[in-house]
C-alpha cells in the first residue's frame, strides 16, 4: 500500500511522529509540494498512491483523474475540505475524509485569547515596559490602552457547531451574554439563537466560526457592519474569505469597528498589501489557532484512524458520500 502525504510539515515539524501511518503501507512524506506553477509536481509525487493525504495542497479534478488509475482514498489533514474537489473523487470512486473534531479546544482557547489580547493588549504593555515607559512614568501603573472588562456584554457567535459551542461556554465562564445565528444548529442552554441582524445589532464581539461557502464569502462588509454597534469588535478564527478586509480595515479606522482579531485570512500566507496588515487595532496571528501539539496529535491519530478504518472497508469521516 503506497501512502503519499503531500505537504506534511505544518502538521508534524518534527515535534510527532508518522508511524502509525507507516504501520499502514510505505510512506513517503513531503514537507509542501509546490502547486503555484501547475499540478505537474503534485501528479509526480503522487504517481501510483492508492493514499493520498494532503493539508493546503489543491487537488482539483484533473489531478484526481489523472490519478484515478491507482488512487483509492484522500485524507485531509485539517476539518475544512476545500481543496479536494470532492465531486471528482466521487465520480472515481474515491471517498474524501476529514479530521473534524481535532482542534475543537485549541481554536476555542485561542478565540479567547485574542479577545482578552484586544481587551488587555496584555503583549504591547509588556513591551512598553521593556521599553522604559513605566520607569519613566513615575506612577504605580499606567496604560496606553482602553482596557475592557468582559462581564455583562454581549458575544455574538456565526456559527454554533462543535468550536461555536465550545466559545459560548467560555464566553459565559467570564459573564459574558451569548447570541448566535446559524441556520442548523438549534438551542443548547448555553446560547440564545437569533437572526443575523439581531446578531449584528446586540453584539458587543462577534466570533466567526462557520465554514466558507459561496453564498458566505465577504459576509462582513460595509453593509453588514452598518448594522453592527460602535465600538464592537470583531474575531475571526474560521476562515479569512467570511470577511471582506478592505471594508474591515475601513471600518477600524473610521473606529466603526473598535477593534480585530483574525488568525485567516484572504490569502496565506498574506500579500505585503493586505489592508488588515496596516489597520489600526487590528491583530494577525499566522493561522495558528489549532497547532498546540495536542492538537496536532489529536489529528494524527484521527487520520492514521481514518485510514485504517478504510483498509477495513469501513470508512469514515467521509465528506463525498
Amino acid at each position: 500500500m503506497k501512502i503519499v502525504v503531500l505537504d506534511g510539515y505544518t502538521e508534524n515539524p518534527g515535534d510527532l511522529s508518522w508511524e502509525g501511518l507507516e504501520a499502514l503501507g510505505s510512506l513517503t512524506v513531503y514537507d509542501r509540494t509546490p502547486y503555484a506553477q501547475g499540478t505537474d509536481e503534485i501528479l509526480r509525487r503522487a504517481e501510483g498512491a492508492e493514499i493520498l493525504i494532503t493539508n493546503k495542497t489543491p487537488l482539483n479534478a484533473a489531478v484526481i483523474s489523472g490519478l484515478a488509475g491507482s488512487l483509492r482514498y484522500i485524507g485531509v489533514l485539517a476539518t475544512g475540505y476545500n481543496v479536494v474537489d470532492t465531486a471528482a473523487a466521487r465520480e472515481h470512486g474515491i471517498p474524501v475524509c476529514n479530521i473534524p473534531t481535532y482542534g475543537t479546544t485549541a481554536v476555542a482557547q485561542f478565540t479567547l485569547a485574542l479577545l482578552l489580547e484586544l481587551c488587555h493588549h496584555a503583549g504591547a504593555h509588556s513591551q512598553r515596559v521593556r521599553d522604559g515607559a513605566w520607569t519613566r512614568c513615575g506612577d504605580f501603573c499606567f496604560w496606553d490602552y482602553p482596557l475592557i472588562e468582559l462581564a455583562g456584554k454581549t458575544m455574538g457567535l456565526i456559527g454554533y457547531g462543535r468550536i461555536g459551542k465550545a466559545v459560548a461556554r467560555l464566553a459565559k465562564a467570564f459573564g459574558m451574554r451569548v447570541l448566535y445565528y446559524d441556520t442548523f444548529a438549534g438551542p443548547d442552554g448555553t446560547a440564545e439563537k437569533v437572526s443575523l441582524d439581531e446578531l449584528y445589532a446586540q453584539s458587543d464581539v462577534i466570533s466567526l466560526h462557520c465554514p466558507l461557502f459561496p453564498e458566505n464569502t465577504g459576509m462582513i462588509h460595509a453593509d453588514a457592519i452598518g448594522k453592527m454597534k460602535t465600538g464592537v469588535m470583531i474575531l475571526n478564527t474560521a476562515r479569512g474569505p467570511l470577511i471582506n478586509e478592505e471594508d474591515l480595515a475601513a471600518a477600524l479606522r473610521s473606529g466603526k469597528v473598535a477593534g480585530a482579531a483574525v488568525d485567516v485570512l484572504s490569502a496565506e500566507p498574506p500579500r505585503p498589501d493586505n489592508p488588515l496588515l496596516s489597520a489600526p487595532n487590528c491583530l494577525v496571528t499566522p493561522h495558528i489557532a489549532w497547532a498546540p501539539k495536542e492538537s496536532r496529535q489529536r489529528l494524527m491519530d484521527i487520520a492514521v484512524d481514518n485510514v485504517r478504518a478504510f483498509l477495513e472497508g469501513h470508512p469514515q469521516n467521509v465528506v463525498n458520500p
